[in-house]
């Protein structure tokens, strides 16, 4: 499976109801401080987006509604990783990618066998408090030749004019959040996005 280069994160199935018929082919669902039933509907109906729209769905997280419903593929953060269960996950098919900050955090990731390891942030991000100081470019460079093959993400205060950049320094996928969420023109922004990341 080849994922795309462009990879917006949204926050509702509303976003992706939105902006996936755009040409998105790659999307991940982050759902925060919902009750059960309501992530469980929120990830019911992005999957039906993404079906319509041949979009690769990812789900943050929620690895056991994302099993129940259907899903097939999952991101979980370092914290999530303490409360995962990677065999049901792995038995599951679940496809899994995983966020890194540092080294040890990266050993972790490489031992489970990721689909893709995300390295966040590569800029200032305004997206979420962070204990971690932006990464730079040169550390996608050092990240890329230790993951080899799996797909690289590079996530955090990514912009168009950024992405060439990360590219060009061994990320094989950037990802946007709040460049196009707080956008006065969101619809705009995924066009340009897909302008600068999409191969011919």
């Amino acid at each position: 499976m080849t994922l795309d280069r462009f990879y917006p994160i949204f926050d509702s199935s509303d976003w992706l109801d939105r902006l996936v018929p755009l040409g998105i082919r790659l999307v991940q669902l982050r759902i925060k401080d919902k009750s059960e039933t309501e992530t469980r509907a929120e990830i019911r109906r992005a999957k039906a987006i993404c079906v319509a729209h041949d979009c690769q769905l990812i789900v943050n997280d929620y690895w056991r509604l994302a099993l129940e419903e259907g899903c097939d593929f999952i991101h979980l953060g370092q914290e999530d990783l303490d409360d995962a269960d990677i065999s049901a996950i792995r038995q599951g098919g679940l496809k899994l990618g995983i966020s890194t900050h540092d080294k040890s955090e990266l050993r972790r990731a490489l031992a489970l066998a990721p689909d893709y390891i995300a390295l966040g942030p590569v800029y200032p991000t305004i997206l979420k408090a962070m204990k971690w100081t932006p990464q730079g470019l040169e550390k996608l460079t050092i990240w890329k030749k230790l993951v080899g093959d799996i797909p690289l993400v590079a996530i955090g205060g990514m912009k168009t004019d950024r992405a060439q950049g990360a590219f060009d320094h061994g990320a094989d996928i950037v990802s946007a959040v709040t460049d196009i969420t707080l956008s006065d023109d969101p619809e705009g922004q995924i066009r340009r996005w897909i302008e600068v990341t999409r191969v011919s």
